[in-house]
């Protein structure tokens, strides 16, 4: 296919040689022999008269007309893929589809657990490749490589359009053998006490609960960081350490550790949860209907915490 005497499949070869600075690196990712993607970049300087990336040791590098395409290149190339993705009809029942959804395991385990569960009997070819938050991730969603993220709202970014899914309290947690749970649980206990915190990636990005702590201006004593929400309950038994969990998540590890939960001590707005999704997919069919099932997840889960209360 040709646009302006463009063909656009360049486009895709001058991505990875951006991607990779490298002529083997970007044949193996587009699955092409190295002689094919040397023509092609041959064929992109003929057509933007200029090198575009220059030899430079092992790597290239690009030119400064390559690093002004760039950007656009990949808009571009978002735009075509969103319209690939997504077909004016998506049938559940029938489709084989992949969904890359980025969330925190709290979000597996309160939601969608209950969503994987749902998709056995309506939507039994579809799949779902789940991944943690990193700025991998993050890369991902903006590349359009990742068809959503959920997160709070100030994991997100106003680069991507969102919708609003729930709002989530914050619990204390600890061992339901430590005397404090016997009683009110004051703002002194709080901070007096040690506690674990979660924090993710390799830029340790803080939770919701120690944004909410700092921008009171106060500070819990963190003796142990975990990577995850889900392994607090391991590390807590046995401890006099205390630590804040999601409502939801709290609420579905009470009984299966020996945990006990109280009210916050301290203020705590509530966290907004959102689901985040690449402008270029807004009309793709089987993203609205992976995001219905969601919020019919949530609807779900709030009738089944009513009937139980």
């Amino acid at each position: 296919m040709r646009f302006k005497g463009l063909d656009l499949n360049l486009l895709v070869a001058f991505d990875a040689l951006m991607t990779t600075r490298s002529v083997t690196r970007a044949a193996e990712q587009l699955n092409l022999s190295q002689p094919a993607v040397s023509a092609a970049l041959n064929r992109l300087r003929q057509f933007f008269g200029d090198e575009l990336f220059v030899p430079y040791g092992k790597r290239m590098h690009p030119t400064a007309l390559a690093e002004g395409l760039s950007p656009h290149v990949l808009d571009s190339l978002r735009v075509l893929d969103g319209l690939l993705a997504a077909p004016t009809q998506f049938d559940p029942a029938t489709s084989q589809r992949q969904f890359r959804i980025v969330t925190s395991d709290y979000m597996i385990t309160t939601m969608l657990q209950p969503l994987v569960v749902g998709l056995v009997q309506r939507a039994p070819r579809v799949q779902l490749d789940i991944a943690l938050p990193s700025a991998e991730a993050m890369n991902d969603l903006d590349q359009g490589k990742a068809d959503i993220m959920v997160a709070p709202d100030y994991a997100g970014t106003s680069d991507h359009p969102s919708e609003p899914l729930y709002e989530e309290r914050q619990l204390l947690v600890g061992w339901k053998h430590n005397p404090i749970f016997a009683r009110k649980i004051t703002e002194e206990d709080f901070f007096a006490a040690g506690h674990i915190a979660v924090s993710f990636s390799a830029g340790r990005t803080i939770s919701w609960a120690d944004r909410q702590l700092e921008m009171l201006g106060r500070r819990r004593h963190v003796e142990i960081v975990a990577p995850i929400f889900t392994a607090v309950p391991w590390l807590i038994e046995g401890t006099m350490r205390l630590a804040i969990l999601h409502e939801r998540l709290a609420s579905a590890l009470m009984g299966r550790f020996e945990i006990a939960v109280a009210e916050m001590p301290v203020p705590m707005a509530p966290m907004l949860q959102r689901v985040y999704f690449h402008q270029a997919r807004k009309n793709d069919a089987g993203l609205k209907w992976l995001m219905q099932e969601l919020h019919e997840c949530v609807r779900t889960m709030a009738i089944k915490n009513i009937a139980q209360s």
